[in-house]
C-alpha cells in the first residue's frame, strides 16, 4: 500500500517498465492531488479533468526521466502545471495578448480578507477569464515571476502585469459583490 504523500518506489518502478496496473494504482493515488491543482487552472471540472489526464499521459510517458531525487509529488505538480500552461496556449492564448500600456495596480485594504472560505476564492478564480486565471495561478499561487510568466505564455512581461492586475480587480468585484457588507471598506 501506497503512504499518503509518496507511492512506494517499487509502483514507480513498475510504471517505467510500462506496468498498467502500476499506472492505475498512481493515478488513483494522485487523481486528488492532481484535480486540486488541474481546478485552479480551469473554469470548470470538464476542463480540469482534460487538463489533468494530458498531464498525466505526460508523467506516464516521462517517467523514465524521474530519477529518485527529490519529490515524486513535487515532480508530478510540474508536469500538471506545465500540462495547464499548454492547455492554455492550445485553447486561450489568443486572449492574453492584448497589451496594456498603462497599468495601474489596484490598492487593496485586506481587513477582512481573511474571513473568505478557500472553496468561495477557487470559485471565484474559475470565474476569471482564462488569460487572467492562468497568470493569477501561477504568480500568485506557483510564486513564477512575470518574466517566467511571459516565457511560458509567449506573451509580455506588461500582458502578464496587466492580466495579474485586472484579475485582482475582478476578484475584488466579486468579493465585494457577494459579501457587500463585510466587505464595503474594500478599496480597488
Amino acid at each position: 500500500m501506497m503512504s499518503k504523500t509518496e507511492p512506494h518506489k517499487e509502483i514507480i518502478i513498475d510504471c517505467q517498465n510500462g506496468n498498467r496496473s502500476a499506472q492505475r494504482k498512481l493515478y488513483q493515488h494522485y487523481y486528488a492531488y492532481g484535480m486540486n491543482i488541474c481546478l485552479h487552472y480551469s473554469k470548470n471540472r470538464e476542463e480540469a479533468q482534460e487538463i489533468l489526464n494530458d498531464g498525466f499521459l505526460k508523467v506516464f510517458k516521462k517517467i523514465s526521466s524521474y530519477k529518485f531525487k527529490g519529490s515524486f509529488r513535487a515532480w508530478l505538480r510540474r508536469i500538471l502545471i506545465h500540462s495547464a500552461i499548454d492547455y492554455f496556449r492550445k485553447h486561450h492564448k489568443e486572449e492574453a495578448t492584448l497589451e496594456i500600456i498603462h497599468l495601474r495596480e489596484p490598492s487593496v485594504n485586506n481587513s477582512g480578507a481573511g474571513k473568505l472560505e478557500l472553496d468561495d476564492v477557487m470559485k471565484l478564480v474559475q470565474q476569471l477569464p482564462p488569460a487572467y486565471r492562468i497568470v493569477f495561478n501561477l504568480h500568485v499561487v506557483e510564486g513564477y515571476t512575470h518574466w517566467e510568466i511571459a516565457q511560458q505564455l509567449g506573451i509580455t512581461t506588461g500582458t502578464s502585469k496587466s492580466n495579474l492586475s485586472k484579475a485582482r480587480a475582478k476578484l475584488q468585484k466579486a468579493v465585494i459583490a457577494l459579501y457587500p457588507e463585510q466587505y464595503k471598506d474594500l478599496e480597488i
